[in-house]
């Protein structure tokens, strides 16, 4: 299994965000639902190695997250798209790209084709040139998942990863999803029921630190009925798991 999560469990002062977590993904593309303050993206940054556990233990692509070894070893293999991220002004689309690619520890020789790779992926190429600063925030967002697919991952996590994109960007995005879970594992965390109904193939909704429903997205929309909130059935299911689960 690409991630295997036991008993996770964090806290941020006084406050438990995450509590007694178990999780268990594979290749494909996994979404990841809750309401705000739920622990997604806590969760998040736990899987991306920038958030260490209270208690529990965290295993990514088949390594136990205990020792800096580890954590390099795994760091070369995962993509990661924070909710905000920073970038030097002057750096251009490519620099930005390039730097995380090093980062990454990439070989050097592999770079500048991979790079050009991401960015065409991410409709960008034709703006490489151009500087960070100058960007849409949409455009902003498309260099971000440039850099956390520039060293083809293995374990790619996104967090809410469609904010600024407009419906074109968000089809060809979702299209990009599929396409990198054939042969990796993604997490996408999202407000955007949409985004899970059309390209993930397994949900997981947490809620207050736990996790509430663990299924296909079809199996989430079934649990709804007429008399839930929500436009679509999937909505609807969201709902009807979410209410349960806090009454």
């Amino acid at each position: 299994m690409t991630v295997v999560v036991e008993e996770l469990r964090v806290r941020y002062g006084r406050r438990v965000v995450l509590d007694g977590l178990d999780l268990v993904l594979d290749t494909g593309v996994h979404g990841l639902l809750g309401p705000n303050g739920a622990g997604k993206t806590t969760l998040m940054r736990v899987l991306a190695t920038v958030a260490r556990p209270e208690r529990g233990t965290v295993r990514l692509l088949g390594t136990a997250i205990d020792d800096e070894k580890a954590l390099r070893r795994v760091r070369r293999e995962l993509g990661y798209l924070p909710q905000s991220f920073g970038f030097y002004p002057r750096f251009t689309v490519r620099e930005f790209v390039e730097y995380f690619a090093w980062l990454k520890q990439m070989p050097a020789n592999r770079i500048p084709t991979a790079v050009d790779r991401a960015l065409e992926r991410v409709g960008l190429l034709d703006r490489a040139d151009d500087r960070m600063r100058t960007l849409s925030g949409g455009m902003q967002r498309r260099a971000g998942i440039a850099q956390a697919i520039v060293n083809d991952p293995r374990l790619l996590l996104l967090d809410e990863p469609t904010a600024g994109l407009d419906p074109e960007q968000r089809v060809r995005f979702r299209a990009l999803l599929r396409e990198v879970g054939v042969d990796a594992c993604v997490l996408v965390s999202t407000h955007l029921v949409e985004d899970v109904a059309v390209a993930c193939e397994r949900v997981v909704l947490v809620d207050r630190g736990s996790p509430i429903f663990t299924g296909t997205p079809e199996r989430l929309a079934a649990a709804g009925g007429d008399g839930d909130v929500g436009d679509s059935a999937l909505e609807r299911g969201y709902t009807a798991v979410l209410r349960a689960a806090q009454a």
